[in-house]
């Protein structure tokens, strides 16, 4: 049987980040991934925005992997060449009865350590953006956009450099845990000894840790998938930074993000869903999305929004609850040692994943 240091199950940028921290750890690791590339799940189905932290409640793990991870994003990717801008976007209030939430908004994030926000009136966000509609917004010059493909790949570099290595095409059914060590099967009957291992399947992590023999089903959530759909415009946005609503339950609302060749899209809305893999954007779903914009741009032409793509939220929690934490589920929280389990690492995953590699090789540097 063939052994490893560390295994890690998933390679989205959380779990490229999570291999990279343990191998410049000095630890001996190997990714193991289902499909044929790096990044085909939820990390190439998102929005690819640099999130300031503003949102989650205070003291909560998004709240704080967030606002570390941001910083750490901005300093790796400008020391590492990773193309991103720090464009900035503006909150925006379209009713006078949403003015106040914004006020609400500027004191949670504060809470969270993000003090750059500033309430601006009407006149000052149009004179920044003349294309939008509002009562009030505010400022977030800290919010940004980064190439995730570029990301993942450096990443994967930093990981291989270190002397970690990545196996594609390498689906693992089941797991054994005990006597010390994780067994892992794959498809093909191979088994692997694992001294450590990190579930970081993202929609697929709840469903791998029930295949973990002697783990208690009592530590494996129930998953929920929220489909978010994306609309792309036709012809270039008059907007040079993101553009959200007040948030709605479930999400941020049909917000305006550019990336970093000037497309814009509009999304994601929520859709509840049974399967991640509902991926296909209905076009009858434009017309709400018309709707939503229009509340902020105004001005937006019929048959300018095309069905784009659509990326699903890896929920554990679901409709008309409070937002799960993510849940990085250590070896002291389910008794097997050696695991930690990744499980409902939506957004901010993509911001956050260098503070959550960080915090991961954190818990098991004595494993």
């Amino acid at each position: 049987m063939d052994e490893i240091d560390c295994a890690v199950i998933g390679a989205g940028v959380v779990g490229l980040a999570v291999a990279r921290a343990l191998a410049l750890a000095g630890r001996e690791v190997l990714v193991l991934e289902s499909e044929g590339a790096i990044g085909t799940g939820t990390s190439s189905r998102n929005s690819e925005v640099i999130h300031a932290g503003i949102y989650y409640p205070q003291g909560s793990l998004k709240a704080r992997l967030c606002v570390e991870g941001k910083e750490m994003l901005y300093a790796y990717a400008a020391e590492r060449g990773v193309p991103h801008q720090r464009c900035g976007k503006l909150i925006v209030a379209t009713l006078p009865e949403q003015a106040d939430q914004l006020d609400v908004i500027r004191t949670k994030a504060a809470a969270n350590g993000v003090g750059d926000l500033t309430l601006i009136t009407a006149q000052q966000a149009m004179a920044m953006e003349p294309q939008l509609h509002c009562v009030a917004a505010l400022h977030s010059p800290s919010t940004g956009i980064v190439d995730s493909h570029s990301l993942m790949l450096s990443l994967l570099g930093d990981l291989e450099n270190a002397g970690g290595m990545l196996a594609l095409k390498s689906p693992i059914v089941r797991a054994e845990c005990g006597d010390g060590a994780i067994v892992l099967m794959a498809e093909d009957g191979t088994a692997l000894r694992c001294r450590s291992v990190v579930n970081a399947a993202g929609l697929g992590a709840p469903a791998l840790a029930r295949r973990f023999e002697g783990l208690p089903a009592s530590a494996v959530p129930r998953e929920y998938f929220a489909k978010g759909n994306y609309f792309t415009l036709s012809g270039r946005a008059p907007f040079g930074r993101l553009i959200y609503p007040v948030p709605e339950p479930g999400g941020l609302g049909v917000h305006l993000t550019i990336d970093l060749g000037g497309q814009a899209k509009f999304g994601p809305d929520v859709q509840w869903v049974s399967s991640a893999d509902e991926l296909v954007v209905d076009p009858a779903r434009g017309e709400g999305f018309y709707a939503e914009v229009r509340k902020y741009w105004p001005a937006l032409p019929d048959g300018a929004l095309i069905p784009g793509y659509a990326g699903m939220r890896p929920k554990i929690s679901g409709p008309g609850e409070p937002a799960a934490d993510f849940m990085i589920d250590r070896p002291a929280s389910h008794g097997v040692p050696g695991l930690v389990n990744l499980f409902g690492i939506e957004s901010p995953g993509l911001t956050s994943s260098l503070a959550i590699g960080r915090h991961v090789a954190g818990l098991l540097a004595d494993a």
